[in-house]
């Protein structure tokens, strides 16, 4: 068996993995390169390693972009094989794709309009329509659901991080292999620990906090602070989030701290269509998570929703303390640039970051002290404070991963092939596993191949 290592390689982002058999051949996760322009023009770049017409299925950890969001460009190209993944990550996907897809759209007609990028007419890596139409690949299968793709067999188990989210292990030619995807935490204010591992021949392991320990604040408290200073200022508090996810776990926060009385009852907007939709499939899959239906009623109603153009500009209007949240998470695109634009240079302005933020990112320069971020083409001053959330991640830090693997079934000596991290966080991962395991730990290199 043959694994290619395409994308998730020596950095956060790109997740591809291709297995191949002597007659099988199927890709695990399907990502869009996200962060620095470099990286992002791999997105563009031909599929050298993948043959379409050879593909047997795609593997889907989960539904975030980084893991998802090429699957529009292959479709695009002709695929038309299944894509198998858990019912939620399907539902989820339905959402972030088309929105993926028309937020291209939307940024090439804005370039083109404005004359803002260097091509003479800006496409779109794929449209709305494109992704929409690739949603037909889907295929659902549930937690512990043995089955097969040619010679391989595959099971999906619960990893936490987001609903849906899976490890993936597959079995073939004699050899067990393991997919971490994004694995989430012990303690995560809304999601499952996740399951520990079976034996395995060989693991893919997700580093991104390889080099970071979650620091031990209570999330609620810090929370609480930032909105009753930024309140008192007369200021706007700014939350950029990821749609799946950390919207949700904001929210309930919020409803958990208005109705304690912790912080006052300011006007909150939930400015992203996308996370409207995402937190209805949370709630109707409430047995996936923690929160009871009554928390997740809560969590809808803590926020006002504004699905519209026209309702997101208007916010620009107001003048009283009040809370945005919006997407991107890392600050990338969508509704919460046009917001930044307006409010970044005032200093009563607070701009909460809540997850990781990859390098190369608005986000990431933000957090470094950058005192102007372009968008859409123009520089804008930022005298905002910069605040960034603790204990809301996704993400396992290395302690809490290497609690994970010793709670697992692996042996002594088991292979790990370190991937999604930065290279800093990567290195430390390896050595902090390398130190305090038995686990045999290198570092996968991008477009390696690695034969077991």
């Amino acid at each position: 068996m043959k694994i290619v290592f395409l994308g998730g390689c020596e950095t956060v982002t790109g997740s591809k993995f291709l297995v191949e058999t002597q007659t099988t051949k199927v890709l695990i996760d399907c990502g869009l390169y996200q962060g620095y322009k470099w990286l992002r023009r791999r997105n563009w770049q031909p599929l050298v390693w993948i043959d379409i017409e050879q593909l047997d299925a795609v593997l889907l950890t989960h539904a975030h972009l980084d893991h998802s969001g090429y699957i529009p460009v292959i479709y695009k190209k002709g695929y038309r094989g299944p894509v198998y993944t858990h019912v939620a990550t399907k539902e989820l996907c339905s959402i972030l794709l088309a929105d993926s897809g028309n937020l291209q759209e939307e940024d090439a007609r804005f370039y083109s309009k404005h004359k803002i990028s260097k091509h003479e007419k800006p496409e779109p890596l794929y449209d709305r329509y494109t992704a929409e139409q690739s949603m037909e690949l889907f295929r659902t299968v549930d937690y512990g659901e043995l089955f097969s793709v040619g010679d391989i067999k595959v099971c999906f188990q619960n990893a936490g991080h987001i609903l849906g989210a899976a490890s993936i292990i597959i079995e073939a030619e004699g050899k067990k292999i393991g997919f971490s995807g994004d694995v989430g935490r012990p303690d995560d204010i809304m999601m499952q620990p996740p399951d520990p591992l079976p034996e395995l021949d060989l693991l893919l392991l997700e580093s991104t906090y390889g080099n970071r320990r979650h620091k031990k604040f209570d999330p609620l408290q810090q929370l609480a602070d930032i909105v009753n200073e930024t309140a008192q200022k007369g200021g706007v508090l700014l939350i950029p989030c990821f749609a799946v996810g950390r919207s949700q776990a904001l929210m309930h926060m919020l409803s958990v701290l208005m109705a304690d009385g912790r912080i006052p009852r300011i006007p909150t907007y939930l400015d992203s269509p996308m996370a409207i939709n995402v937190s209805d499939i949370y709630t109707r899959y409430s047995s996936e998570h923690r929160l009871t239906h009554s928390q997740c009623y809560a969590m809808c109603n803590a926020a006002i929703y504004t699905r519209s153009v026209e309702e997101s500009k208007a916010l620009a209007e107001m003048r009283y303390p009040h809370i945005i949240i919006a997407g991107s998470g890392m600050v990338t695109g969508g509704r919460i640039l046009h917001h930044i634009k307006h409010l970044l240079s005032d200093h009563r302005t607070t701009l909460l970051l809540t997850g990781y933020q990859a390098g190369g990112t608005r986000g990431a320069k933000l957090i470094e002290g950058a005192d102007m971020v372009k968008i859409h083409g123009k520089w804008v001053l930022n005298r905002a404070r910069i605040e960034v959330m603790h204990g809301v991640s996704g993400h396992g830090d290395y302690l809490e991963i290497e609690q994970w693997l010793k709670q697992s079934d692996l042996r002594k000596g088991t292979p790990i092939q370190l991937i999604h991290g930065d290279p800093d966080a990567l290195e430390g991962m390896r050595d902090h596993l390398r130190r305090n395991t038995d686990f045999d730990v290198e570092i996968a290199g991008y477009q390696s191949i690695l034969t077991i």
